[in-house]
């Protein structure tokens, strides 16, 4: 009764209705040297804040456009805590959304991050925001901000969900829009480095009667707690190396929910499809494993799965030879995947002829 008493009333009755101010406040502080690392000299203010401020500083660009994304992902939360690794999301939702604003030419400036929970585990939301915090550094992103949160009753306990927005610059004579995207144009792929973000109720559901901690021949002896949580990985440099090359990058996709068949439309211009030989790359073996424990049609599996197509880049086809070399000379696995015909939509099937 003496404890009861000596307690501050207000906080109590946060506590017994399931929120812990002090759980918040711990989290903080095991995240914030990894959060401060991404601030640069455009970063006014420290951690702690109202709002993040950000100097709007974009040197020779003649007209800046400012391009922004929000996104989350999905059920991999599922994964991380069936599999107890939580930092690969961090890395997850930051470069999902570095990429999605990367299709229009963007470079990112800074993001900020939501992850809530219904009752707060301190080092599970630190290992997030830290995986965050080192993805941002490696790609110069500022983590300008973000809001942790905890909430009984609307988050299943034990369960989280992260969501983060970006906010990224591009001089609008720059701006990526496909609207220069011509029939014969070459599509080359860059890898998937799992199933990115997208496509895990239906894996889950297809995986969750095996055991994941056994190691696979069909996954040439790997685990599925080892593939599921791998991170999704940004596409950034390789844009940087064909921009600094003098590639004319005529448009990109990112492919994320919708796969292959939603994605690559997003950018095309009226009359123009693109074709995709689906015998220029071996799907990678988890994405087969999936489709054969799910029983799905390929087609459906090509539009749930990128099926190790991460990224796709449209160049002028007399580029193509020097756009695989500067990708190649980057570190990156390149392949012409298709090309772009008159048209719409995405056909599947062997070369274009």
């Amino acid at each position: 009764m003496e404890k009861e008493q000596n307690a501050s009333p207000a906080e109590s009755a946060y506590e017994r209705a399931g929120v812990s101010i002090d759980a918040g406040h711990r989290a903080v502080e095991l995240m914030k040297g990894a959060v401060a690392r991404t601030h640069n000299a455009n970063v006014l203010g420290g951690i702690g804040g109202f709002g993040g401020l950000f100097r709007a500083a974009f040197g020779q660009m003649q007209d800046p456009v400012l391009v922004a994304s929000t996104d989350g992902v999905g059920t991999k939360t599922k994964v991380a805590v069936k599999v107890g690794k939580f930092g690969g999301l961090g890395h997850d939702i930051v470069n999902h959304c570095v990429n999605d604003i990367l299709v229009q030419g963007a470079r990112p400036l800074f993001f900020l991050d939501y992850v809530a929970m219904g009752k707060l585990r301190p080092e599970a939301v630190a290992e997030v925001v830290t995986g965050a915090a080192q993805a941002c550094e490696a790609l110069g992103v500022a983590l300008l901000g973000g809001e942790t949160a905890e909430m009984p009753g609307v988050y299943v306990e034990g369960e989280l969900d992260i969501v983060g927005t970006i906010v990224g610059v591009v001089d609008r004579p720059r701006l990526i829009d496909g609207t220069r995207i011509q029939a014969g144009d070459a599509v080359i792929a860059l890898p998937s480095s799992g199933l990115h973000t997208n496509g895990f109720s239906l894996a889950r559901m297809a995986l969750d009667s095996l055991d994941w901690r056994e190691a696979r021949a069909d996954l040439n002896g790997q685990t599925l707690a080892e593939l599921l949580p791998v991170p999704h990985r940004s596409y950034l440099p390789a844009y940087d190396a064909l921009e600094g090359a003098g590639v004319e990058i005529r448009g990109m996709a990112h492919i994320t929910g919708g796969g292959l068949v939603d994605n690559p439309p997003r950018v095309f211009p009226e009359g123009i499809g693109m074709h995709i030989d689906t015998a220029s790359w071996t799907v990678p073996p988890l994405f087969e494993l999936i489709v054969q424990q799910a029983q799905v049609e390929r087609h459906e599996a090509f539009r749930a799965l990128n099926m190790g197509v991460g990224f796709l880049f449209i160049v002028p086809a007399a580029q193509r030879e020097q756009a695989l070399d500067t990708l190649r000379g980057a570190g990156e696995q390149p392949w012409v995947i298709g090309e772009m015909v008159a048209g719409q939509g995405v056909t599947f099937g062997g070369a274009a002829s």
